[in-house]
């Protein structure tokens, strides 16, 4: 019964806004708007969860109003998502075909880079040069990565220095060569890995580095875990520095460094590590080397290295 009274006053009200003169049209509209949303409230409390039968939703979107001119499409926020999507991926679809065709590139001048590299190429006594290379050969290491405090941020990479190795000489060694190092004698106890390690020492005692440098090479590859590893590594950089190849040297010092700082010869690889690196006039890779020696190893500094650390320090402008 209410909600017939209701819409008759609806009804006559919209009935007494139509007969307004037409200059008071918008204030009729704006009363007839409160009067409906007046009604669409009381229809709720008088039917509780309504179906919208006698009446239009309060949320509803009210008909638009009839336009004499022609209807223009209009852009919408999501309409100029999408196209600014479409957009950004066309523009990335681009830029992956650029960096694959520069990738291709790069990679081809790296291949022929390669490809045109000399190979060095070196060999020692005849009745060693046969023998290949082991596997721990070592490349030049970053001299930083081992650096401790104060020492940490230098650029000390190895691989950079712009000094090209010496060559081991291709001569076949004389007769008489030949003799004096089969005149070596390979000590044959029950440690075969000392064995290899002492005939590599006796090699180097005697001065001939290049087989010393070939037999300490196989020691450490037959015996990579030996007791003796870190007595091998120093042993093989001092061959190489002995003969005169600093470069070659400072990656065995390192190597042997960096494998094992408490090893029985870490010490004295990252020293003569300095003196390889002062042989090959590189003055500021030489002083992080003993700066780290001396932060590391103070005891050694002081004692048993004592004499070397201080000839190598001497003429280097050590801050």
């Amino acid at each position: 019964m209410s909600g017939r009274l209701l819409a008759t006053s609806a009804v006559a009200t919209l009935l007494v806004c139509g007969a307004v003169p037409a200059l008071a049209q918008d204030s009729t509209e704006g009363r007839l708007k409160k009067v409906e949303a007046e009604v669409r409230a009381l229809q709720r409390k008088v039917f509780p969860g309504g179906d919208g039968k006698f009446f239009e939703p309060q949320i509803s979107t009210p008909a638009p109003t009839a336009s004499t001119g022609p209807q223009v499409p209009t852009s919408t926020p999501v309409t100029d998502l999408l196209g600014r999507m479409d957009a950004v991926e066309a523009q990335m679809s681009r830029l992956t075909a650029q960096v694959e065709q520069n990738t291709n590139r790069l990679n081809q001048l790296e291949a022929k880079l390669a490809a045109d590299a000399p190979v060095a190429a070196g060999s020692g006594a005849a009745s060693l040069a046969a023998t290949s290379a082991p596997a721990t050969s070592a490349p030049a290491a970053n001299l930083s990565a081992t650096s401790g405090v104060g020492v940490a941020n230098q650029p000390s990479s190895l691989n950079r220095t712009p000094v090209t190795a010496k060559p081991t000489p291709a001569a076949v060694p004389s007769a008489s060569r030949l003799q004096a190092v089969q005149a070596i004698v390979k000590p044959q106890t029950d440690d075969p890995a000392d064995d290899e390690y002492s005939y590599g020492y006796r090699l180097w005692d005697a001065k001939f580095y290049p087989e010393a440098a070939q037999q300490l090479k196989l020691f450490l590859e037959k015996y990579p875990k030996s007791s003796r590893a870190s007595w091998g590594r120093n042993l093989l950089g001092r061959a190489y520095l002995d003969d005169g190849n600093p470069l070659e040297a400072a990656k065995w010092f390192v190597q042997n460094y960096q494998a094992d700082k408490n090893g029985e010869r870490a010490p004295d690889s990252l020293l003569y590590l300095a003196v390889s690196m002062k042989q090959l006039k590189d003055n500021k890779r030489a002083c992080i080397a003993l700066a780290e020696f001396s932060q590391t190893y103070a005891a050694e500094a002081a004692g048993r290295l004592k004499s070397l650390y201080d000839a190598t320090r001497n003429g280097l402008s050590c801050s």
